[in-house]
């Protein structure tokens, strides 16, 4: 079953490629007139099918999964982090409809597929639950918190569409350097699985006897040449890099010497790319969005976080601290993922009060958007993986 599971999951991945493509086509190709001389696109059309073909077999892999392992299977990095980018699938098949806008595809699609990818590169292994992990509230939190965030996501892809069309990347300024960031940390993520895979593919591996925060002996095994190390730490395996420095024990080592190598690897990726084009990244993409219209943008991805905040605060605030109470004995105790959540909360509220009551459209929402997703990102990545926690089993 688990088997199956995974061949649905490399399915759907294939599928929203081939949509990445469809839209990509619909974009940049050739557009063709009927009978009646109107100009026609049906790569558009193929790929919101193949986004739709690639969901439904996203969903199958899902309840294949849950009823291999007898519970929800979004337990660890790898679970969560293939169910986000459903969760993103999901929410970009009901909304695009409702604008049939091929340029959302074209930024969302990719995304979809980042995210899977990135999931693919921690541990697949089905492991026993915790404690405090065995519980429906299991399915009912973190479920809820994934949909939420992957709605939140549109939100974000249509924020990010909007500041590549409106933004005057001709003029040295702020604004540019915020898009190309943006970009940057996407290409990050592409750094993230290549090397990731390339490493994997060598065979590359470093052990380290260090000292943890509890004050005990560990091990801990490096997939990457090691920039930093653990606590206390003592390079086991021969002939492997010995680190620049050792981190608190706090900070898990591993996945923080990983994003550093994701850094570079962007860093790396970024530099060529300007080179080649001779030009910031954004600027290369601009003349594509030419037919985009801003304010069309602007209300997709409001609707898409006027939907997704409710959710998301049911998920990640209020059945959290139903779930806490029931396994810690508390409603909140100020674990890191805890505070990040409510960071996450407050600033969604506060650009939903500026929208509203401010009148923040276009472009400052927009960067709200773009803002608001990051920090769902580094509560994802850094915080869920670097800094040591109650919630440091996801």
């Amino acid at each position: 079953m688990i088997e199956w599971s995974s061949n649905f999951l490399y399915i759907s991945f294939f599928m929203f490629l081939a949509s990445t493509i469809f839209y990509s086509v619909s974009v940049t190709g050739r557009k063709f007139k009927d009978r009646e001389g109107n100009e026609k696109n049906r790569s558009s059309f193929f790929g919101y099918i193949f986004a739709v073909l690639g969901t439904l077999a996203a969903v199958v892999y899902f309840i294949l999964r849950w009823i291999a392992i007898e519970h929800a299977p979004v337990s660890n990095m790898f679970e969560y982090t293939t169910f986000l980018g459903i969760s993103m699938a999901l929410a970009f098949i009901v909304i695009y409809p409702m604008y049939k806008m091929k340029y959302l595809g074209v930024i969302s699609m990719p995304i979809v597929m980042l995210i899977i990818a990135y999931a693919s590169m921690f541990p697949s292994d089905v492991q026993p639950l915790i404690p405090a992990l065995q519980s429906h509230w299991l399915t009912i939190h973190v479920i809820t918190v994934s949909l939420g965030q992957g709605i939140l996501a549109i939100g974000f892809a249509g924020g990010l569409l909007y500041l590549l069309r409106v933004v005057d990347f001709k003029v040295k300024s702020k604004k540019v350097k915020g898009v190309e960031f943006i970009l940057f940390t996407l290409l990050c993520t592409v750094a993230y699985i290549s090397l990731g895979m390339g490493f994997g593919a060598a065979g590359y591996e470093a052990q380290f006897n260090y000292i943890d925060e509890r004050g005990n002996e560990n091990v801990m095994v490096y997939n990457k040449p090691a920039l930093v190390g653990p606590n206390k730490a003592e390079l086991v395996t021969e002939d492997r890099m010995s680190p620049l420095l050792n981190t608190p024990a706090i900070i898990r080592s591993d996945d923080l010497n990983t994003v550093l190598w994701s850094i570079i690897g962007g860093l790396f990726l970024y530099i060529v790319l300007r080179l080649i084009l001779r030009k910031p990244i954004g600027g290369a993409i601009q003349p594509l969005l030419k037919q985009v219209n801003p304010q069309t943008v602007d209300e997709l991805s409001y609707r898409a976080i006027a939907i997704g905040f409710p959710v998301f605060t049911l998920g990640g605030l209020i059945f959290a601290m139903i779930w806490a109470q029931i396994a810690w004995t508390r409603f909140w105790g100020w674990d890191p993922k805890e505070v990040w959540a409510l960071i996450t909360f407050l600033f969604y509220a506060a650009y939903l009060h500026l929208r509203l009551s401010k009148g923040w459209h276009g472009e400052k929402s927009a960067w709200l958007c773009v803002i608001g997703f990051a920090i769902i990102m580094f509560n994802l990545i850094f915080v869920n993986l670097v800094i040591a926690g109650l919630h440091s089993y996801a």
